[in-house]
């Protein structure tokens, strides 16, 4: 199986840290935070990995090599423009779907540590005939993140893609939804893995830059087709500014939580 980690942002909240250093060779627990989503791919059996690149490239790339170091095959996709976070499905078409007889790709951010069990997401994937489905987490913060919202049988039925947070704002995918229905839902954030079938390829924008969100999931959810919500309940950590990863570094110093970077 292959998979598309995101790492081509500026991580702009992060600097003068990531003036020198790109966000996902920031070290955490004494390797690269890459290094942790990358880990949890191969634990659910990805094989090849394309990351996506831009600033501070040269960087990544010396870090992290070919990839044989993490058991894992990895092809890197240039960006001297960046393209957005679902620009670079429009170059990798036939590397994700290169395959025979595999009709499923994975999508990662690269500045997420999660213990997501994989293979079971893409059995709950596999299981309900989804084009997509979307890794969510319910923090205590919500408010700071978009929302996805899951009817009881966790079909994605709205997507509410922060706009401002002062005034908090969002633009809502489908526009209008009955207040009964939205009673109903259960909201959750984006917590940075997402499994999609190559159909999806047919439903992106034919250029980049785009948003992955608002470019694909949303318009999809907005019409009503299959995607779901898989809801991770175990550990997940995210680098939102330079106060979370100072928060994050202090976790890790304390003890590493198990099992995150095992094969």
């Amino acid at each position: 199986m292959k998979a598309l980690v995101l790492a081509a942002g500026m991580g702009e909240r992060l600097r003068p840290l990531t003036d020198v250093t790109p966000k996902p060779m920031l070290e955490v627990g004494g390797r690269p935070l890459i290094h942790y989503p990358l880990a949890m791919l191969r634990r659910g059996g990805v094989t090849e990995v394309a990351i996506n690149v831009h600033h501070l490239a040269s960087v990544i790339r010396r870090g992290l090599g070919d990839g044989s170091r993490l058991g894992l095959r990895i092809t890197y996709a240039p960006e001297p423009v960046l393209l957005g976070t679902g620009g670079p499905l429009n170059s990798l078409r036939e590397f994700l779907g290169g395959i025979e007889n595999e009709n499923t790709f994975v999508i990662a951010n690269s500045d997420t540590i999660l213990d997501l069990d994989l293979r079971a997401m893409l059995a709950f994937h596999s299981d309900r005939a989804a084009l997509a489905t979307i890794a969510l987490f319910r923090p205590a913060n919500l408010d700071y993140y978009s929302r996805l919202e899951i009817d009881a049988g966790q079909k994605l039925r709205r997507m509410r893609l922060l706009a401002r947070r002062d005034p908090l704002r969002y633009d809502d995918y489908p526009a209008g939804l009955d207040d009964s229905v939205a009673g109903s839902l259960s909201p959750f954030m984006y917590c940075g893995v997402i499994v999609a079938d190559q159909a999806v390829f047919d439903l992106m924008p034919p250029a980049p830059p785009w948003s992955i969100m608002a470019g694909l999931f949303a318009p999809m959810v907005a019409n009503a087709m299959p995607v779901f919500g898989y809801v991770h309940r175990g550990y997940f950590r995210t680098i939102d500014d330079l106060k979370t990863y100072d928060a994050l570094k202090a976790e890790f110093s304390s003890s590493s939580p198990p099992g995150i970077l095992t094969s």
